[in-house]
């Protein structure tokens, strides 16, 4: 099976899917990533993905490796980055990375595409903070032809190779994180989707405007709208609230509380479904969350339960 088109998703009807385990939660519940992945795929959901969270005093996975293991591991959910930086890395490199991941995943990769992750990150490359936007623009302009084989100069400087790659794959669909207008407008100019996390759904409405708007002007369609959220299902005791997940949230991400005040999904099936729907109205095609408590097994096995209510 390919990536999941927009077509294969019916009108106010959303595809979920899930982002794999922490560190911490992979290590207190003996769960590898190779096994979550298996275990979205056999629950019925339509989409795994990884973003790196390294764990304190724990050593980083690279996000290539990771996406390489689960594609290998499944057969047909749709495998998305959360969130690829390819200014980080050599054109050539980017391209050889994504290329290998497109013939393992045989298609079903998709490309979430960052331009942050900390001043330490883009400094540890040896590329200054100050590069990163301009670097993941040209990033994005270059990998298409890369991928199709094309004889390629490349832009960052002089004394810089024209390179031509030594086989062709197709370009995996990109889909632009963050809710900054930088990335609505660089999910216009060059992405497949738009990718905002921990958003309400008013707030995805607002920026779905304006990428259309800035799509329109560009004479090019508007990108899909993806939605990463954070959450917990079922009714439990013991289980955390939508008002403790969204003050550890904000805390995380250094915003107030109130922000983030009903982003959190919580609650039984049903009651995560109609929280999820409402994202429909914004034009969102699909959902990934992040499990914040709870058996991750189960966690996912309540999740496609809310899959089958909103498919």
């Amino acid at each position: 099976m390919t990536f999941l088109p927009d077509s294969a998703v019916r009108p106010g009807r959303l595809a979920v899917g899930v982002v794999l385990p922490s560190p911490a939660v992979r290590r207190e519940q003996k769960l590898p990533l190779t096994e979550a992945a298996r275990h979205a795929e056999l629950a019925g959901l339509d989409l795994v993905a990884y973003g790196d969270r390294p764990a304190a005093g724990a050593p980083a996975l690279d996000t290539a490796v990771v996406l390489a293991a689960v594609a290998a591991a499944t057969e047909r959910i749709t495998v998305v980055s959360a969130l690829y930086r390819p200014g980080l890395r050599p054109p050539v490199q980017a391209a050889e990375q994504i290329a290998s991941l497109q013939q393992v995943a045989d298609g079903r990769l998709v490309l979430g595409v960052g331009a942050d992750g900390g001043r330490e990150r883009w400094a540890a490359a040896g590329v200054p903070y100050a590069e990163r936007e301009r670097r993941t623009d040209a990033a994005l302009r270059l990998l298409p032809r890369l991928l199709a084989g094309e004889r390629v100069p490349l832009p960052y400087g002089p004394g810089y190779p024209v390179v031509e790659p030594e086989s062709a794959v197709p370009m995996p669909p990109v889909w632009i994180g963050g809710t900054s207008r930088a990335a609505v407008r660089r999910a216009a100019l060059l992405g497949d989707g738009w990718f905002p996390s921990l958003a309400s759904a008013a707030q995805v409405a607002e920026g779905a405007v304006h990428l259309a708007e800035l799509s329109a002007a560009l004479g090019r369609p508007a990108p899909a709208v993806i939605v990463g959220t954070s959450g917990v299902l079922g009714t439990e005791p013991g289980l955390p609230t939508g008002a403790d997940l969204a003050t550890d949230l904000a805390t995380a991400h250094g915003v107030p509380p109130e922000r983030l005040a009903g982003v959190p999904v919580t609650g039984g099936v049903r009651e995560a479904a109609e929280r999820l729907h409402r994202y429909c109205g914004a034009g969102v095609t699909r959902v990934l969350l992040d499990i914040a408590g709870g058996d991750w097994r189960r966690q996912v096995e309540l999740l496609a339960d809310v899959r089958d209510l909103l498919r």
